[in-house]
Formats: structure tokens, C-alpha cells, sequence
């Protein structure tokens, strides 16, 4: 089976920096893009960061120039670091890729269990 395993989520003052971890592990044949997700209470699950297996990005327009994801392709790990950050980034943040099992042919999506990222004004 495959997971993900978030963390670094926790509680800061706004202006401050988290950093996010996800690592996946498993029986991991290949992966396409990975990112991150949040969802604040009473709202939808939305967007925040994606990037593909060749490094290309995309950002929310509500975070760009303050949250950078990368990923480590060798470590199967993707990072979400987050500065500048408001109370509006409050929300629960998952993890998500697309990842091939290797006992299959085709590529699934996968999610963390989700990391509280809490922002105080």
C-alpha cells in the first residue's frame, strides 16, 4: 500500500514561517504531480500548491510569492514552506499525489491525514 505522512503543522503568529513535510511510502512504482491542499472550516477543500515530476509550479493567487513547494523525487518527499503567513492561512493542509502502486498499471490519487496549520492575528 502506498501512504502519505504530513507534518510540521502547528500554531504561529501571523508574519511567521511553517514548514510542511510529506513523505509517501510503500509500494511506490512512479509518481506524476504532488501538492497541497487546505480546507478551512465550513469551506471547500482548495488549492494551494502543486508542482510535477519535472518541477514545474502552480500557486493559489492567495499565496503566491509567500508559500514555495518543492519536492525531492529521490526521498519521494514534497515541502510546502510558508512565510508571510495570515490568519486567512488557517486550515487544515493536506498532502496529495498521484502515484502509481507497483502492483498496478495506472496512477491513483493519495492524501495525507491532514495537518492543522493555525495562523493568530
Amino acid at each position: 500500500q502506498v501512504q502519505l505522512v504530513e507534518s510540521g503543522g502547528g500554531l504561529v503568529q501571523a508574519g511567521g514561517s511553517l514548514r510542511l513535510s510529506c513523505a509517501a511510502s510503500g509500494s511506490i512504482g512512479s509518481f506524476n504531480a504532488m501538492g497541497w491542499y487546505r480546507q478551512a472550516p465550513g469551506k471547500q477543500r482548495e488549492l494551494v500548491a502543486v508542482i510535477t515530476n519535472g518541477g514545474r509550479t502552480n500557486y493559489a493567487d492567495s499565496v503566491k510569492g509567500r508559500f514555495t513547494i518543492s519536492r525531492d523525487n529521490a526521498k519521494n518527499t514534497v515541502t510546502l514552506q510558508m512565510n508571510s503567513l495570515e490568519p486567512e492561512d488557517t486550515a487544515v493542509y493536506y498532502c496529495n499525489a498521484e502515484i502509481r502502486d507497483i502492483r498496478y498499471i495506472t496512477y491513483q490519487n493519495y492524501w495525507g491525514q491532514g495537518t492543522q496549520v493555525t495562523v493568530s492575528s
